[in-house]
């Protein structure tokens, strides 16, 4: 397994002056050997400014947040990750990597989740090159490899949990985003590093059931809601009608028997519970006739 090796490079300014210093001086030395008809240093002038003109692809510029890996008739020497213009031999390679932050957003996937039910999922990874040697040699294309496989956890943890916990304490995919972040950051980096990248963020960017069974779906969370409503209602209700009749008891205004209270406690759930007006009725008779 390849390892990034940090090699620091000679500066390109001082290499470019001398090379052009160089290759004046040839050139004047040139000029005079041919006023003088001297052959031999006519021959040796060439020469040396040949190899000079081989000597300025020793110079490459290193952009800020990016690398350059170096290799020498196929075997990796190093990484330079200085920026600036700098020279190393002429006869390395010099691949570009750039190191910068990078995001991407995967295509919505199509996956069942836990209970079976099929649902539309995306996801936004943030991530970046940290190990130049890596990406480079242990992968063909790292950038697709990341692509790839971000897709492929993102699947797979879909299908480990269900799309809404539905009255439990169960980590579902819509009660549980950031919990649900940090298991898919873990997963994607788990396959990610064999390919010397860091995943810096990876979060759910689309979640929705299916078109199929949107509809039914939404019909469920809807009686789901109005049922949760209904409940609270219910208890605050009650509490209400207790506390109607133990004040009443504790100030003495009125002396109510069982069926009484039967018939107070009804009326006032009615009125409590009821999703629209209420019209009140008086009896001017009593109770038993």
């Amino acid at each position: 397994m390849f390892r990034e090796i940090q090699r620091t490079v000679a500066s390109g300014y001082l290499a470019l002056f001398m090379l052009l210093a160089g290759c004046a001086a040839m050139l004047f030395w040139m000029v005079r050997a041919i006023q003088a008809e001297a052959v031999i240093s006519i021959i040796v002038a060439s020469v040396v400014l040949t190899v000079l003109g081989v000597c300025f692809a020793g110079l490459f510029i290193v952009n800020p947040n990016e690398a350059r890996v170096l290799q020498l008739f196929g075997a990796y020497t190093g990484t330079c990750k200085t920026s600036g213009l700098r020279f190393a031999n002429p006869f390395y390679t010099k691949h570009k990597v750039s190191i910068k932050i990078r995001n991407f957003e995967t295509g919505k996937l199509k996956v069942n989740d836990k209970t079976g039910n099929p649902i539309e999922v995306a996801a936004v990874v943030v991530w970046r090159v940290l190990d130049t040697a890596e990406a480079l040699f242990e992968v063909d294309d790292y950038d697709e490899f990341v692509h790839v496989q971000s897709e492929a956890a993102l699947r797979g943890l879909a299908v480990h949990y269900p799309y809404d916990a539905h009255d439990t304490d169960d980590m579902a995919l819509t009660t549980h985003t950031a919990q649900i972040a940090e298991k898919l950051q873990v997963q994607i980096q788990d396959r990610l590093d064999k390919a010397g990248v860091e995943v810096i963020e990876a979060r759910l960017s689309h979640l929705a059931y299916s078109p199929e069974i949107a509809q039914a779906m939404l019909q469920r969370q809807q009686a789901t809601a109005v049922i949760a409503a209904r409940r609270k209602i219910v208890d605050g209700a009650v509490g209400m009608v207790e506390m109607a009749l133990d004040q009443l008891s504790e100030k003495d205004i009125v002396a109510l028997d069982d069926e009484r209270k039967a018939s107070m406690v009804s009326n006032l759930l009615v009125v409590l519970c009821s999703d629209r007006g209420t019209q009140p009725v008086v009896n001017t008779g009593s109770l038993y006739q």
